[in-house]
């Protein structure tokens, strides 16, 4: 079969699967030929198809809704009929393949707020449709996913965006101003911690089968994934902390904190990835893991040590921090040490940062850089603007799949228990070839 003879029955099918990449002969549709994103113009509303309406999605539905808002898929419609109550002029779907085939002519952009194992398969789609597309944190479920949509969106000239909003703050550009200024000299280590997560992790498959309710599709929620009875212990929050569904703390909130240090040190692929972690199964992420990534030396930089923690683990206490102080709490926090001193960040989006002990903020301040990188206008507002003809957006998929790479990269070491020796060219573990099998995974036709 190839994209030349693939007919709309099979699209279906295929693009369920995930496999759209392989199965549509370089993005050629039924009846055309290359697809490619065109430029909206300025005065023109974007017209906008979102999938995935409750939670996250409702929210991102809200950043985007100064254009038009098309269509509305959700596989569930109890936890979706707020925000299709907000926009009764949409139209309504469960089955986003159906919404993008219908739609075709009426749809410029796609949004994706779904589980993380269904951002692939939703947003290859619609990229080889020719759509723009803005896809929530992590941009996807393995490795292997995200090089595919960096690839794709090249290929068929899509405005992307993926969702962490940090990137388009004034904290991360302040923090590069300070670094690039020497603040406090190279950086050679890095440390995030999280509170995540706030889900039950390190838990087996529950046993019961209770009823699937009325307005959820449980096939269609599944999508991708392998198949097993419904229950209430994946949908419609708890799903992050298993294997099949979501990407653990790492995956909620590594891209929004290790953005930072990604950025502005220029890190790109690591060499090699470490982890401890309370005791991992086949099904869930554990309770709590410290991972250890290793940057080789770039532009006349050194290496770069960088140090996940999650489920309450913190890293030691630097001895640069007064007594009368903390380390942050809440959601989390940031360490940079450099030569000549250390940066603290107070949470995990990059938006506090100081020196410290604070005397060295004071003395910092007094001499404080010149701004000298471009503000944004707004994470979505950058996405938006980009579909219209202005700059790329900040988290463009250039950028946030390489990101994405490297924090989901992270459970490769979680889930074996072993080192991880990088070859990020080529996505293949050099020492452990049975880590491999963690790179990519197999898709339930559905």
């Amino acid at each position: 079969m190839t994209g030349l003879d693939l007919g709309r029955r099979d699209f279906l099918r295929v693009a369920g699967a995930g496999t759209t990449v392989m199965a549509m002969s370089g993005g050629v549709l039924a009846g055309g030929g290359l697809r490619t994103g065109r430029t909206i113009d300025p005065r023109s509303k974007l017209r906008i198809a979102c999938v995935g309406c409750g939670g996250k999605g409702s929210s991102d539905i809200g950043g985007v809704s100064s254009e038009e808002i098309v269509a509305l898929c959700d596989v569930d419609l109890g936890s979706a009929r707020g925000t299709f109550n907000r926009f009764p002029k949409a139209e309504r779907y469960k089955d986003y393949r159906r919404m993008l085939l219908e739609m075709d002519d009426e749809i410029d952009a796609v949004t994706v707020s779904t589980p993380d194992h269904m951002h692939f398969p939703i947003a290859m789609m619609a990229i080889q449709m020719g759509k723009h597309v803005f896809v929530q944190k992590p941009l996807t479920h393995t490795v292997w996913e995200a090089r595919q949509l960096r690839v794709a969106a090249r290929r068929h000239h899509v405005v992307t965006q993926m969702g962490i909003q940090g990137h388009a703050g004034e904290g991360i550009r302040l923090l590069k101003e300070w670094l690039d200024a020497g603040a406090i000299g190279p950086v050679h280590e890095v440390h995030y911690w999280t509170n995540r997560p706030i889900w039950p992790q390190g838990i087996e498959r529950p046993a019961d089968t209770p009823p699937v309710p009325d307005t959820l599709d449980w096939n269609l929620w599944l999508g991708t994934a392998p198949e097993r009875p419904y229950h209430p212990a994946y949908a419609p929050f708890r799903w992050r902390g298993w294997w099949d569904f979501g990407c653990g703390a790492l995956g909620d909130i590594g891209c929004h904190a290790m953005d930072a240090g990604f950025w502005t040190l220029g890190l790109g692929s690591p060499i090699s990835v470490q982890a401890i972690s309370s005791e991992v199964n086949d099904e869930t992420a554990p309770e709590w893991s410290i991972v250890t990534y290793e940057f080789p030396e770039r532009d006349g930089k050194p290496a770069v040590r960088v140090v996940w923690h999650d489920g309450g683990k913190t890293p030691p206490r630097p001895r640069e921090l007064e007594e009368s102080r903390e380390l942050p709490g809440g959601g989390g926090g940031q360490l940079f040490f450099g030569e000549n001193g250390v940066i603290m960040v107070n949470d995990i989006y990059c938006s506090s940062l100081r020196l410290i002990p604070e005397t060295k903020m004071q003395e910092f301040l007094a001499k404080r850089p010149e701004k000298t990188l471009p503000r944004s206008p707004g994470h979505y507002r950058e996405w938006i603007d980009a579909c219209k003809g202005g700059p790329a957006p900040g988290a463009n998929f250039d950028y946030a799949g390489p990101l994405t790479e490297m924090v989901v990269l992270g459970n490769l070491a979680v889930r074996t228990g072993k080192r991880i020796e990088w070859d990020g060219d080529s996505l293949t573990c050099t020492n452990e070839p049975d880590a491999n099998a963690l790179v990519r995974h197999q898709y339930r036709l559905f």
